[in-house]
């Protein structure tokens, strides 16, 4: 087992890290910013060291303080978490250069899913269901680019390769702006991500986002611990999920989720992973994997039983799996809602000192939060200040329970978007379950 781990984040997935490490005996170094000298699993850990300034350009992302602050506290291995540098191959092979492990995929398997057309060539190969597209970037030849339109069938949408979060990507209704659209999306793509490649896809419609869970050792074996619905969203951001995903077509399910666990084994995967897809009229179709721990793991976590930050420690120690598909049960349902410091109408940040926080409790009530009395919320990271997960034996249960959980959270000083998770989970098209990634920002008026 790996003997001190350095979480490479911040917030409430720090102190999720930090857990599993003090439940499996690791010490633990924790990295900060300065604002950020009081977060919780800073007082918590076994080390601290500060590695910049607020910026996460000079803290969270600086690669080379990083580095040195596993050196300077002679560390195992780095937990990345997510966002900043978790998928960040340059960084994972850093990492391992300089004699440390990094708890998460290898650098090339990193890239290999980072690349949308490599990722989606992989995934066929692999027989994971993919969209109809381009299979690979579009050509140069204005023609040949019309051809593929016009075989894949309007709409279409035009993606960045190396995008992400909802950027470099441009619907296409009709012929008639194709190759402008084109145009654009890779000079968009250039400047965000330093990559003009682009591809096209079929545009689905009204699909819904179910995402599987996979856990593989690197070592020839793997599991997946179900899907989840994650299809409540505001400009490609998810709002609420939940596990496991409702009304899906028991077939194709199947069959999807024994082609990630196939393609996991084919590709060598190591670690945690998300497959995502959109699901439309009983098929899914793969739009990108996530090589990291997802913000929204604890609902698998609570129907599963399985702890997926564990699992990640043990893959990194180079011990097997500690379970077989067969040791994986789905049990009841469990639904979680993102607390974010946002003012609920305008969705602007909402910094500031939060004065009172009462957390909700009772059977089946699982909070993940950094927040408490006294915290100051800062302005330069990302607003989400909590996590409320309920877990039920039904849906129906589940939903009631977050009802009652998000009436008994507290958070006085700062504005929250606790009210619009209230309405989410009385929604009665929500309720019925099998809303579409669209659903939401219809519902807000976006």
């Amino acid at each position: 087992m790996l003997d001190k781990v350095l979480i490479a984040n911040r917030g409430e997935i720090a102190l999720r890290i930090l857990r599993a490490c003090k439940e499996l005996g690791i010490k633990t170094v924790a990295v900060h910013s300065k604002i950020d000298r009081e977060l919780l699993h800073v007082r918590l850990a076994d080390e601290s060291i500060c590695i910049g300034p607020n910026p996460s350009k000079d803290s969270y992302l600086n690669i080379p303080a990083l580095i040195s602050a596993a050196e300077l506290t002679d560390t195992s291995a780095i937990h990345p978490g997510y966002g900043f540098l978790a998928e960040n191959a340059d960084f994972a092979e850093q990492v391992e250069r300089s004699g440390f492990a990094f708890i998460g995929p290898r650098a090339e398997t990193i890239r290999l899913m980072g690349d949308k057309v490599s990722a989606i060539k992989a995934m066929r190969e692999a027989n994971v269901p993919t969209v109809p597209g381009s299979n690979g970037p579009v050509p140069s030849d204005p023609e040949a680019c019309m051809r593929i339109a016009r075989e894949i069938g309007y709409p279409v949408i035009v993606k960045a390769a190396a995008g992400g979060g909802g950027r470099g990507m441009r619907v296409v209704h009709n012929e008639g702006s194709l190759l402008k659209s084109i145009s654009v999306t890779q000079s968009e793509a250039g400047s965000y991500f330093g990559d003009s490649t682009v591809y096209m896809e079929k545009f689905l419609t009204n699909p819904r986002h179910v995402e599987v869970q996979v856990l593989a050792d690197g070592q020839g074996n793997a599991v997946h611990l179900y899907d989840r619905d994650c299809s409540l969203q505001r400009r490609h951001q998810k709002v609420l999920e939940e596990a496991p995903a409702p009304h899906l077509d028991p077939e194709s399910r199947a069959q999807c989720l024994k082609s990630c666990v196939d393609a996991c084994i084919k590709i060598g995967y190591r670690g945690a992973g998300t497959f995502e897809f959109l699901y439309e009229d009983g098929r899914f179709y793969f739009i990108e994997m996530n090589t990291r721990v997802q913000v929204e793991h604890p609902v698998t976590e609570m129907v599963t039983g399985i702890d997926i930050v564990k699992e990640q420690l043990r893959i990194a120690s180079g011990l097997p799996l500690s379970i077989t598909q067969e040791d994986v049960k789905l049990n009841g349902h469990a639904v979680e809602a993102r607390i974010n410091a946002e003012d609920p109408k305008t969705f602007m940040p909402s910094p500031g000192k939060v004065n009172y926080f009462h957390a909700p409790g009772g059977m089946g009530v699982r909070v993940d939060s950094h927040l408490y009395s006294g915290y100051t919320v800062p302005p330069t990271y990302d607003s989400m200040i909590a996590k409320i997960i309920c877990f039920a034996n039904t849906r129906e249960e589940a939903l009631k329970r977050l009802e009652v959980a998000l009436d008994e959270t507290f958070v006085d000083g700062i504005k929250t978007n606790i009210d619009l998770q209230k309405d989410l989970v009385t929604d009665s098209n929500f309720i019925a379950g099998g809303v579409n990634i669209h659903y939401l920002e219809k519902k807000l008026g976006l």
